[in-house]
């Protein structure tokens, strides 16, 4: 069957090697025959949890609070589902294939390496009030290690501003001019700076494309905090010669070397879990998969005739601009008739994440309210049935976890005041979670964190990259780490997203913010502040139960569990002193922690150097650099 992955040692023709065209046919009826198979095996899955939770439920009939509780589930099933069978089959595939990616992704050109590129590519990075030491470092890196592979014939970079505040400006402008004077491909690279940011980041672009666009036939976008390889952007550019019908292609994004802790352990988990996943998806969802927004290369007469946002129609805070372009135009380019690709390998595409939980959450309910606004679009006609699905999961991400709480909510009710007869063995919950109950958890769980899982058994089982993460040992220590992080953060943000949501229920949303992109320690007078909210959420909620239906504790304390520890979770998360001892002994450490990449190290280098240019001006002590401990 087509679903079950090869040996490892089998050969397979692979027309990308040859850059010869693949069979257009061929493949559309094998992607249908995957879809099937996969959308066949979410629906069991999800019927199966659905009867088990009815069951549980049902011992004494299904009340009208039972139907509610298996309505809201049902709203979790989908994102959480997909993503269980997206690992199991990602996982599958790296364990089971000599080269997975040709089978999830049979491009021409995708590994004819001499090839010479054809189409003429613009660089481009939208900023808006950004450090620009950090921008143009990054850049730099990211133009050296270009020329270094190949050169930069058909190449032109562009950093294209939008910052307003005048003194940022003027600092901006004085980087940009010492930029200018030391690289050695000043005369391909343009700066220029809006007088206003009308439209932000689709607006800055815009402008450009309306301008410049003609001039190119793709463009790499990149953000203020991206670096990519040179090697990485050639076979993006290599891959776009070779398929004329591709419209969007991106490999996966990983974080960057940090020594904040917080961050450390999310980017860990992102790290070693992504590739997995991001395989199972590509395996169904083929040429109609998702785009992030940046690290991606972009056809551009494509993208000006179909992926102009639409202003949403009404008032309030799901109106007006489209905050999530990023789905949005990979939906858009799928109408037009081009292709969506990811390319599921981890090849030197990387970013700066949040440096604190305070800006995870920011960042994260910015998409919340961006996805959410994909409510006004998702019914409309005219979107191909992977379109809509891609916009209707968008959504229901920032939906599930907010419909976990109004499931523990109806939870309390019927244990609190459904019991019937004054006894708790009338309760349909039992005197204790009931096997058949616990289960049902232990698989919840299961799916919620199997690309985590998947993740550290791919990282697991190869011995080069067990010693890329630092040795096995290591990996599991980080890993058993990282899924305790994942357990607090997961419910926190959960409260966020349904706080959030209720006020944009009445009017309230975010406005476009400056992101703060390096490390801070913060205060508890800040932490309190922030998640006094979820701190209260988890106390009333034990209290409530342990009052009213102990008996449903074990249930509930796995979950209020993050939100109870949500203050010192967020002070310790950017504790310097736990970040140094973190990175000395490289615990979570990502790949890139134990051996940098060129383009990595260089960045490194550059940032480290502007560090101590400005603390030597500012007449602070100079930071000297971690010790390398001895690897494993």
């Amino acid at each position: 069957m087509d679903f079950i992955p090869e040996a490892k040692n089998a050969t397979t023709r692979d027309p990308s090697r040859t850059g010869q065209p693949l069979d257009t046919r061929a493949e559309t009826r094998r992607l249908s025959r995957r879809r099937r198979v996969f959308f066949l095996l979410v629906t069991l899955t999800a019927l199966a949890a659905l009867g088990t939770l009815a069951r549980v439920l049902g011992q004494n009939g299904l009340s009208l609070i039972d139907i509610a509780m298996l309505a809201v589930f049902a709203v979790t099933l989908p994102w959480t589902v997909i993503g269980f069978w997206n690992a199991v089959y990602g996982l599958a595939l790296a364990l089971g294939r000599r080269n997975p990616l040709d089978t999830v992704v049979p491009l021409s050109g995708l590994h004819a390496h001499d090839r010479p590129l054809a189409g003429r590519t613009a660089i481009v990075v939208p900023v808006y009030d950004e450090d620009p030491q950090m921008v143009l470092g990054h850049l730099e890196a990211t133009i050296d290690d270009l020329d270094a592979a190949g050169g930069l014939d058909n190449f032109e970079i562009f950093l294209l501003s939008d910052t307003q505040d005048a003194f940022r400006s003027a600092e901006e402008s004085r980087a940009v001019q010492a930029f200018r004077n030391r690289i050695t491909f000043a005369a391909r690279f343009h700066y220029r700076r809006r007088s206003d940011n009308s439209g932000h980041k689709t607006g800055n672009l815009w402008e450009w494309l309306e301008r410049r666009g003609a001039d190119f036939d793709y463009m790499v976008v990149l953000d203020a905090d991206s670096l990519m390889s040179g090697g990485a952007i050639r076979r993006l550019v290599r891959v776009m010669d070779c398929n004329p019908r591709l419209g969007i292609c991106q490999t996966l994004i990983a974080g960057l070397p940090s020594r904040v802790a917080f961050t450390r352990m999310f980017q860990f988990g992102m790290r070693h879990g992504m590739r997995a996943y991001a395989l199972g998806a590509a395996w169904w969802q083929g040429p109609a998969g998702p785009y992030w927004g940046h690290n991606a290369i972009i056809r551009i007469d494509a993208f000006m005739r179909h992926c102009r946002l639409p202003t949403l129609p009404g008032r309030g805070p799901l109106s007006g601009l489209v905050l999530s372009h990023d789905q949005l135009e990979a939906a858009q380019m799928l109408r037009g008739g081009y292709d969506v690709r990811v390319l599921p390998d981890e090849y030197g595409s990387y970013e700066i994440n949040p440096p604190c939980l305070p800006e995870f959450v920011r960042r994260s309910l910015r998409w919340c309210q961006g996805n959410l606004q994909y409510l006004k679009l998702v019914t409309k006609p005219g979107w191909p049935a992977m379109a809509r699905l891609q916009l209707a999961l968008a959504i229901l991400m920032y939906l599930s976890g907010p419909a976990w709480l109004v499931f523990m909510a109806l939870g309390f009710v019927q244990g609190a005041f459904g019991v019937e007869g004054g006894t708790i063995a009338d309760n349909p919950w039992g005197a204790a979670p009931s096997s058949l109950g616990l289960w049902l958890l232990a698989g919840m769980v299961t799916m919620t964190f199997a690309p985590k899982i998947a993740g550290l058994i791919d990282a697991l089982s190869d011995a080069r990259s067990r010693r890329s993460y630092g040795g096995g040992w290591r990996l599991l220590r980080s890993g058993g780490a990282e899924f305790l992080h994942g357990v607090i953060l997961a419910p926190i943000m959960a409260i966020a997203e349904a706080l959030f949501i209720l006020g944009l229920m009445r009017g309230r949303g975010l406005t476009w913010q400056v992101q703060r992109r390096h490390g801070f320690a913060v205060t508890w007078a800040e932490a309190a502040a922030r998640f006094w909210p979820q701190t209260m959420f988890a106390t009333v909620t034990l209290l409530g139960f342990w009052m009213q239906a102990p008996h449903i504790l074990p249930w509930v304390i796995p979950v209020a569990l993050g939100p109870l520890l949500a203050i010192p979770f967020c002070r310790f998360g950017t504790s310097p002193a736990l970040g140094r001892v973190m990175a000395r002994r490289r615990f979570a450490a990502i790949p890139e922690d134990i051996t940098p990449p060129p383009v990595v190290a260089r960045a490194t280098r550059i940032a480290t150097q502007a560090d101590r240019t400005a603390r030597i001006r500012a007449g602070a002590p100079v930071l000297a650099p971690l010790p390398q401990p001895a690897g494993e």
